[in-house]
Formats: structure tokens, C-alpha cells, sequence
């Protein structure tokens, strides 16, 4: 199955690094795109990653979920990039699954996206997620959107991922080989 994350300036590299990391051990096809125009990201703890592909390259119609990983700068230069807002939109509409932690679910808030939805996001940009129910547990899944609240929950975040993707049993078992009680 198919997944994209996205990579900013100023990303934060636990939630990037840490959410590729367990989606590829649950078996999912995540590939890493730049919005910068170049392949090397720097995030926001002055680390450099290289992204599988940059933006204008990539092609997105065989994709499943778009991740968003937090961190600021990164989240508002996610929402400075309007490719990426018009590809959330999109998948939004087709039913496609979203998934954002820390400060970007304020991109999907900023696009109206989180209207009716219950959602997390990193304690200071509540006012960003115009329309959603607010709540502070760790993640939140409602339909096809799935938020993480910071960092420290990132586990949890892209378990979250693999049980609604590929079932619980398959986010057990990673959890399990990891060594983490979940």
C-alpha cells in the first residue's frame, strides 16, 4: 500500500523519522517527498534528510495516506506549499486517508478539512483547526483523518496508522517485535 510523506524545511525528525521507520516495518510503502524543490530536507534539530523524491517528481495516484509530520518551521511550510494543500484537498474528496501530528494538523484545519471531525494538535494551535472537537489524547482517528498531539506520542501515532491501514493484528505485531506494550 502505497504512502507519501512530506518533508519541509524545519520538520521535526523524530515525527518523520520515527513514523517511516514503523509504517516500513508493518509493511507499507511509504515514499519520502520534498517540498523544498531539493532531495536533502534540513528539519528542525539541524538534521539533513535525503527525501526518495521532490515534489514536482512524484506521482501520487496509486497513494493510500499523506503524512504529515510537525515541527516549525516545517508545519507552515507545509501550508505555504500549494501543491500540497491542492493533493490534500484531493485526497481529501476521494476518501483517501490524511494523517498529521504535532503543529501540521493545522494544514488540514487551515483547509476546512477538520470541519465536524474530532482532533488532536501540538498545545498552542488549537485556534488553527477551524470547526474540529478538540480533544488532548495522544492520537485521534475519526474517518479518514488521523492526528497525532506531539512528538512524545509518535509510536502511538504510526500504530494508529497501521491498524487503521493494515489491521490491528499487523500493528500488534510491529508494537510486539518493537517491544512496546500497546
Amino acid at each position: 500500500m502505497q504512502t507519501f510523506l512530506f518533508l519541509a524545511q524545519g520538520f521535526e525528525e523524530i515525527e518523520a523519522v520515527a513514523v517511516i521507520d514503523i509504517l516500513r516495518r508493518g509493511a507499507l510503502n511509504v515514499t519520502t517527498v520534498s517540498v523544498t524543490g531539493n532531495p536533502v530536507v534540513v528539519g528542525a534539530h539541524n538534521i539533513a534528510v535525503t527525501a526518495d523524491v521532490v515534489f514536482e517528481n512524484a506521482d501520487f495516484s496509486s497513494g493510500k495516506l499523506l503524512i504529515l509530520p510537525g515541527g516549525m518551521p516545517g508545519a507552515d511550510n507545509l501550508n505555504a506549499h500549494p501543491g500540497l494543500k491542492t493533493l490534500l484537498k484531493q485526497y481529501y474528496a476521494d476518501g483517501k486517508y490524511l494523517a498529521a501530528i504535532c503543529a501540521a494538523p493545522l494544514v488540514l484545519g487551515d483547509l476546512q478539512l477538520l470541519q465536524g471531525k474530532k482532533a488532536v494538535v501540538y498545545p498552542g494551535y488549537e485556534e488553527h483547526l477551524t470547526g474540529a472537537t478538540i480533544l488532548t489524547e495522544p492520537v485521534v482517528v475519526d474517518g479518514h483523518i488521523i492526528t497525532g498531539r506531539g512528538p512524545g506520542f509518535v509510536f502511538e501515532f504510526a500504530l494508529s496508522i497501521l491498524s487503521v491501514l493494515l489491521g490491528q493484528s499487523q500493528a500488534d505485531a510491529v508494537a510486539k517485535g518493537m517491544l512496546i506494550d500497546n
